[in-house]
């Protein structure tokens, strides 16, 4: 074969083995987050979690965006998009910990990815991440080992099935601890254990789900290939020497028998299945949970008594020593009685409007009658009268709005009651919130996510 012409198949070889996406890194602020100017300073960065968001990405997009979720969102076709500054907080860990640290928001960066946790990523998303991956680790100094999936860092508290805290309440992300997944975005160790439960601070909840993060369970090695890990290679070697073992004890005739054991033509046969899983992969359904928590939200249609906008009298702020006979009903700060006018025990002045309510147990539900509200809260009354509602608190050192409210304490419907001012959950500003507040939360409030 003449020179030339080597050298012209030797070049279409290396053109057909280079990947076909080295495209650079697309990076957008289509859906930059209005949450930026609020969200505090990380003081360090140690670990980047990575999340799948199940879900389509228009609407994990706008959720995202509008809620500060996530520093970045990598879309189907590898479009990054920042939603958070990457230097600051974004609440994308929940209940999370890490190495006895809990609320990894605080020293982490959060990446979703358009997918679902059991479903194969497109090759594009891959690429993508693989970039970003590279630019993030060089810039906080974070290892391999460090980029982990919010299953490795969120856990759950204690309930009817778990009596302590434990692992296993989240598979988000749990494709890319698997080691086909993470040779494709270059990272060449994981972490060998959960630190939580080995130091016992948690406990393993999901036997499964520890063997993906840790163990040898790969349901995507079919899909990119079976590349070696650090889990992975720590185990070849025990077969290699259980192979190695085997020559001595046979003679001779094991070198005639040793060419068909070449397995290299088992492992050319994983990468065929691929095209087939990559073109399946419409996992445009799972929206279906969505759609059903809608229709709650049209409950809220009784407002007949929102028509008695007339009182002419605005009833004094409830008293101590006063009984309430008759159903209350508030409606802006006013208070009509349908039964029987309020009627003091005693006859002594009122207490001073400045003196402060006597403490109340986290998670007492509010002992009141069903109200119909016609618009918002203005005063501690009318707080106090909202039906479903949990009476939580006083804050303090000790007694966060984390612990009192759970998840709910920084949702829309939560509001904070101090110095005489009323703030949604999702306004107030954490650093800001006085000791004392009082945090009225729906009873039925979501678990933190």
């Amino acid at each position: 074969m003449p020179g030339w012409l080597r050298a012209m198949l030797l070049a279409l070889a290396l053109c057909a083995s280079a990947p076909l996406l080295a495209a650079p890194l697309v990076l957008k602020d289509d859906y930059r987050s209005p949450r930026n100017k609020e969200r505090p300073l990380r003081r360090a960065t140690t670990l980047i979690v990575l999340h799948t968001t199940e879900a389509h990405a228009k609407s994990s997009l706008n959720k995202l965006s509008e809620r500060g979720e996530a520093h970045y969102c990598v879309v189907e076709d590898g479009t990054v998009y920042r939603i958070v500054d990457h230097n600051r907080e974004a609440f994308h860990a929940g209940r999370s910990m890490w190495q006895g640290k809990e609320d990894c928001d605080e020293f982490s960066i959060g990446i979703e990815v358009v997918g679902h946790h059991d479903q194969a990523v497109t090759l594009q998303q891959l690429e993508a991440l693989k970039e970003l991956l590279a630019r993030l680790k060089r810039m906080y100094s974070v290892t391999d080992a460090r980029v982990v999936c919010h299953s490795h860092v969120a856990y759950g508290a204690p309930n009817s099935w778990h009596k302590k805290k434990h692992r296993g309440r989240k598979r988000c992300g749990m494709l890319f601890a698997m080691p086909s997944v993470r040779a494709r975005l270059g990272l060449t160790a994981r972490p060998p254990s959960d630190p939580d439960v080995k130091a016992k601070r948690l406990v393993q909840g999901d036997p499964g789900l520890e063997d993906v993060l840790y163990g040898k369970c790969d349901t995507m090695a079919a899909v990119y290939g079976r590349r070696s890990a650090p889990v992975v290679m720590r185990a070849a070697p025990a077969k290699s020497q259980t192979a190695a073992k085997a020559p001595p004890k046979q003679t001779k005739p094991q070198t005639a028998k040793s060419p068909p054991k070449t397995q290299p033509k088992k492992t050319a046969q994983p990468p065929k299945p691929p095209p087939k899983i990559i073109t399946v992969k419409p996992p445009p359904a799972k929206p279906k949970p969505v759609i059903a928590v809608t229709p709650p939200a049209a409950k809220p249609a009784p407002p007949p008594i929102v028509k008695p906008a007339q009182p002419k009298y605005a009833a004094p702020p409830p008293q101590p020593e006063e009984e309430e006979k008759g159903v209350l009903a508030g409606i802006g700060g006013f208070f009509k009685s349908t039964a029987k006018l309020i009627i003091p025990k005693k006859k002594e002045k009122p207490a001073p409007a400045t003196s402060s309510p006597p403490p109340v147990v986290v998670g007492r539900k509010l002992e009141r009658p069903p109200q119909i509200l016609s618009r918002d809260p203005r005063d501690l009354a009318a707080l106090e009268a909202m039906p479903g509602y949990v009476k939580g608190g006083p804050v303090s050192d000790e007694l966060t709005p984390y612990r009192i409210a759970g998840a709910a304490w920084r949702a829309p419907t939560t509001y904070y009651y101090m110095g005489g001012r009323i703030v949604t959950g999702d306004r107030v500003n954490e650093k800001l919130i006085e000791k004392g507040t009082y945090i009225f939360y729906k009873s039925d409030a979501p678990e933190k996510r």
